[in-house]
């Protein structure tokens, strides 16, 4: 009976977990949508949605807690309870990028854009992607398919300098640009750190597993360098 309760009790921390994640994709995907349309309302709701972010970070946590204080658990059930911690952490940083974005779209006033976004939904649009696959496979507790995921990042990794190169174009042809320059380019920088943490709940789903952190992308390019001997 209370191992019933106790594994009832992880998958409904699994669950919130999900939802949390679910929060802040929409959020991330949003506050990209409401910079290309210059929507401020649509921003500001962003600003609000953030805080029920936070508050349902620290409800996992204060769950978690709880667990760990009555349930006593070891090993692989330990593992996954401090990574459970962790990995809402993680998330709710990411809902900080959107917000991030929002505040960019509202700061920049009546500004136009210095150019239509085109790889700047293309880096959120991946970077969700990424989350939601690096979630499913933490809440499944799938090593493989979180191995997978973290080579992606090499994908947003070349959009962000692809955004960089073209704005720092606009920013040469006319040095009066590099303002509204510097709104994108802190936009893309959100994203590209998105995806950064994606790579680290990725990490956390193979430390529950095998007990062993490790970085993934050390690991990776580790293999590219033994396939290359």
């Amino acid at each position: 009976m209370l191992r019933k309760t106790f594994e009832h009790e992880l998958q409904q921390a699994k669950d919130d977990i999900l939802v949390l994640g679910s929060m802040v994709e929409q959020a991330v995907l949003g506050s990209v949508d409401a910079l290309k349309k210059r929507d401020i309302a649509a921003s500001r709701q962003i600003i609000e949605t953030d805080r029920l972010i936070n508050e349902r970070r620290f409800d996992i946590e204060n769950q978690v807690m709880i667990i760990i204080a009555t349930q006593q658990p070891m090993a692989h059930d330990l593992r996954l309870l401090a990574s459970l911690l962790d990995v809402a952490s993680e998330i709710e940083r990411m809902g900080d990028y959107a917000k991030g974005i929002a505040k960019i779209n509202i700061r920049m006033g009546d500004q136009p854009l210095l150019k239509p976004l085109v790889d700047i939904p293309l880096m959120a649009q991946k970077g969700v992607d990424m989350l939601h696959r690096a979630l499913t496979a933490f809440v499944t507790e799938d090593a493989d398919a979180a191995r997978a995921i973290p080579p992606e990042d090499d994908e947003v990794d070349q959009l962000y300098t692809q955004i960089y190169r073209e704005l720092m174009t606009y920013v040469m042809q006319d040095p009066k640009n590099i303002e509204r320059a510097n709104w994108l380019l802190w936009a893309a920088h959100n994203l590209e750190r998105l995806a950064d943490r994606v790579t680290n709940i990725c990490e956390r789903t193979v430390f529950i597993v095998t007990g062993e952190i490790r970085e993934l992308s050390d690991s990776l390019d580790e293999e590219k360098e033994d396939a290359q001997e």
